[in-house]
């Protein structure tokens, strides 16, 4: 049973209904997520900037969606792991071997390994992380930008997974279930 309401696009106001207009013309629907973050509007349009912003980067969709899902994996979010293997697969193209492995933070490709690897090293360190941690994660060929990056993509997705978990999201994706308990 979910802990906070989700809003319903035909019946909301205010800067909501217009952020909720613009997602239902990109997405063709509204995700229980965003309609539940639509009751601070604050929140929502936070979330939407971010992600957009970060859509933006060097790091490009693909490793977006697989940190989204290492990060999710890693704070039990069924939630996030239910929408980025959605997304990752259906609108990415990443084959579902890869999608899995990026949840145990890895990857056939090294470099994309150590970006999961530290992605997870972010989460659990609570972004204590050590010189050597970002050492390890440059020399597999990330830049300082690149580094940055990957910190504000699991800032990210740590902001989805601590509201979904609060909230106790509706899940309006084919479900999937955390292994980590």
């Amino acid at each position: 049973m979910t802990r906070l309401q989700a809003l319903d696009p035909k019946e909301t106001t205010g800067r909501s209904k217009e952020l909720f207009d613009g997602i239902q013309s990109k997405l063709g629907m509204v995700p229980n997520m965003m309609r539940t973050m639509g009751n601070s509007p604050a929140v929502l349009e936070g979330y939407l900037n971010f992600s957009d912003a970060l859509g933006k980067g060097s790091l490009g969709g693909k490793l977006g969606e697989l940190i989204a899902l290492a990060v999710a994996e890693s704070n039990t979010c069924n939630y996030c792991l239910s929408a980025h293997s959605f997304i990752g697969e259906k609108l990415v193209g990443i084959d579902t071997t890869t999608l899995e492995m990026a949840r145990e933070g890895k990857n056939k490709d090294p470099k994309i390994a150590a970006a999961l690897f530290f992605a997870q090293t972010l989460v659990e360190k609570r972004g204590r992380v050590s010189a050597d941690d970002v050492a390890a994660v440059k020399a597999a060929g990330y830049t300082d930008g690149a580094v940055g990056e990957i910190v504000a993509h699991v800032a990210l997705n740590v902001l989805t997974n601590y509201f979904n978990n609060t909230a106790d999201t509706d899940i309006d994706f084919p479900v999937v279930e955390a292994q980590t308990v």
